[in-house]
Parts: structure tokens; sequence; C-alpha cells
């Protein structure tokens, strides 16, 4: 799977800073250029393919839902914004979704998370699959990806990552995808040392290499905890 080319359009620097840092923090984007204003955004989706905007609202010269306005056949766009009045009309411009400043990084996962799963339906290059019910044994997981059935050593999973109703399958070298849904697959994996910490994050627990209350580190990934898995989590991680 590609990853989703995105580009940041804001007058803040500040969140400029904080969008580019929740960037990083998920796999399955890249980051392809900052813009401080709509003019500059409008050079590089002229120039480069981008799959997802995370645009503001308020800004010089020429405002984000203008902006929008003038694309014929634009991105996949997230609104990043202070301000609730332009809700209605963003969604009638098609937005994935409607940011409220300061947006927590689960706010943004979610928002994310309906990203990923608009433009995996709009490309059958990304994904082409039915979904298929996994087979498990002992040492084995066997998913449907791309038409074919893969065969994955559970000791080379790191982390599984939720996307709708998709599931992404780390490994150590490269990632299958599958349709499925991560509640399914952590049922069938809690008896071979497998941990949900999120409901976008189910990970292997032997491949976690630190974690505090709010965050584990697995494999250079910084994955957080969610409000409502931390009492377990904390049992057995032990904190």
């Amino acid at each position: 799977m590609n990853k989703i080319k995105c580009v940041l359009v804001d007058d803040e620097p500040l969140a400029l800073d904080v969008l580019e840092s929740y960037i990083k923090r998920v796999d399955g984007l890249e980051l392809t250029a900052r813009c401080d204003n709509a003019m500059k955004a409008f050079e590089v989706l002229r120039n480069q393919n981008v799959d997802l905007i995370f645009l503001d609202i308020q800004m010089p010269k020429l405002n984000g839902i203008d902006f929008l306005k003038t694309l014929q056949n634009p991105p996949k766009v997230i609104f990043t914004t202070a301000y609730r009045d332009y809700a209605i009309e963003a969604f009638d411009l098609d937005a994935v979704d409607y940011l409220l400043k300061p947006i927590p990084f689960g706010r943004f996962l979610k928002a994310l998370s309906k990203a990923f799963g608009q433009i995996q339906s709009a490309n059958q290059n990304i994904i082409n699959n039915d979904e298929y019910e996994p087979y498990i044994t002992t040492d084995t997981l066997i998913v449907k990806s791309d038409k074919k059935m893969i065969k994955i050593n559970l000791k080379e999973i790191i982390y599984i990552e939720s996307l709708k109703d998709y599931v992404i399958i780390h490994l150590s070298e490269k990632r299958v995808v599958t349709k499925q849904k991560i509640s399914f697959l952590e049922q069938k994996l809690m008896e071979n040392n497998f941990l949900r910490i999120h409901r976008s994050f189910l990970v292997s627990a032997s491949k976690i290499e630190a974690f505090t209350p709010s965050h584990i580190d697995i494999h250079g990934q910084q994955l957080p905890i969610g409000r409502s898995y931390k009492s377990e989590v904390g049992k057995i991680l032990g904190y």
C-alpha cells in the first residue's frame, strides 16, 4: 500500500508544527508540503499528486472555503480551524471532516480514518479486496490481500492499525492491507500475546520497546494509549 500524500495549509506556524508532528506519528502518511497560504498550496497541487489536504479556513488573501471552490478535481480535504461557523458549508463541499483547534491526536486519527477509507474506496490501485475471515494457527495468520492469500508468521507482526473497514498489518519490512475489523483480529489474537491499546491499534506486547501511561514506543513508532484502554493496559504493562 502506497503512503497517502498530504499537504498542510495554514497561516499559523504553530498549527503547522502540531499537524506535522501528528503526521510523523502515522506510518501511512507522507507530508508533501507545508503552505502558509492558499496560493502556495495551489502551486503545489498544480505540480504534484496529492491525496489529502489539511486546510485552515481563516487565511489572508484567500480563505480555505473559497480556495477549495476553485479546485476542479480537489483531493480529499480535512478542515482544521478555530471557527465553528463554516462547518455546514465545509461539508457541503464534501469535506472528509471538520476539526476544531486545538486538535487532539485522537480526533486527528478519527478524521484520518475517514480519509483513508474514502481514498481506498476511490483508488483501486491501493486496495481491491473482498472480506475474508482470517485463518489462525498457533504461529500463523492467513489473510486475503489484493486477491491473494497471504501467510504471515505471528512473530513477525509488530502492530495492527485500523482504518475504518480495513486493517494494516505492520511487519518489520512490509505492510499487508486486508478488509477486516480490528476487533475481530483482537479476538483471534488475544491468546497470542497481542494487546489492544487504542481503538485503532493492536500491538504485539513482546515488541513494545518503552511505554508511559499515555503512549507506547514500538519499532520506531509512538502509538497512543486510548483513554478507555488505559486501565487494562496499565495492569498488563505494570505502570
